[in-house]
């Protein structure tokens, strides 16, 4: 049986989490409980990690809840999935008690690993093809995953945009989905659509679990997507529009690089937390 992933821990959705990069680890030893609800990071970093990294993230997750995030699954490629990556995911996800497991709706290898997370042709024969392979990810791991709505900056063979392929992929696959807001904005611009009609249109019933970042302004018309910044008020306000369509769900702010402050961060973690809870306020109030 493949189970649906967990929206909560301990009953509350209304989760913020920092993701952990091996830059951050000393910073992370000094994450008061209460700073943070859960860090996510991407699995294949960490398999089999032993050593002083090894150690460092076992004390992490001994503290706080693992939500991972992985980077080489190559769900929309054409190479054989990597069955044994996917049986050390869920052993991983078994160990460390992970409740969450999501994946870049993107390919990443063509006979070797592309090091990219490059877009998939929006295209009902793409449809069939991801939602095959997602599906034998889900059996192996006897859970469902969730697909990342990923930055792209080109858009091959399109025959739908790209609201439909996402919607389109998880009908068909029986998946949930990962809404990075940061990606939305940056696509908006990029490739020239309303972000809020777009956030409209995807499937609120299986939007599970939130991204939030910072990006590059290269140009008025050309945003890059970097995770290497402050996020940003267009940003900010995006997300109060996805809490609105589906709940003050667990959020994540990625940092990739170019690390402020471990204070700064956790002052973006406590913003992501005072927009949960205008939302929840909001709904309590319309249901008193």
């Amino acid at each position: 049986m493949v189970k649906s992933a967990p929206n909560m821990i301990s009953g509350n959705t209304a989760l913020a989490g920092l993701g952990l990069r091996r830059g951050l680890l000393e910073d992370f030893k000094n994450i008061e409980l209460g700073d943070i609800d859960f860090f996510e990071v991407a699995p294949e970093n960490w398999l089999n990690m032993g050593g002083r990294f090894g150690r460092a993230f076992r004390e992490c997750a001994e503290r706080f809840p693992v939500y991972l995030h992985g980077l080489s699954l190559n769900i929309g490629g054409f190479a054989p999935l990597d069955t044994q990556l996917i049986n050390q995911i869920r052993g991983f996800m078994d160990e460390f008690d992970c409740t969450l497991y999501s994946e870049h709706l993107t390919y990443c290898a063509d006979e070797g690993h592309l090091y990219d997370l490059m877009p998939i042709p929006f295209t009902e024969e793409a449809v069939k093809h991801v939602a095959a392979r997602v599906r034998q990810t889900q059996d192996i791991l006897g859970r469902r995953i969730l697909l990342e709505n990923a930055s792209y900056y080109a858009a091959p063979g399109q025959q739908m945009s790209e609201s439909e392929f996402i919607c389109a992929v998880a009908a068909e696959a029986d998946c949930d989905l990962l809404l990075d807001v940061n990606n939305i904005y940056v696509n908006s611009i990029n490739h020239c659509y309303d972000p809020y009609a777009f956030l409209a249109a995807l499937p609120a019933q299986r939007i599970r679990y939130i991204h939030i970042a910072g990006h590059y302004h290269e140009a008025e018309d050309l945003r890059i997507d970097t995770h290497g910044a402050d996020v940003i008020d267009p940003v900010w306000s995006l997300l109060d529009a996805a809490y609105d369509k589906a709940g003050a769900l667990p959020t994540l702010l990625e940092r990739d690089f170019n690390f402020p402050p471990m204070a700064r961060l956790l002052e973006e973690v406590a913003q992501i937390r005072r927009a949960q809870a205008r939302v929840q306020a909001v709904l309590t109030e319309q249901g008193g």
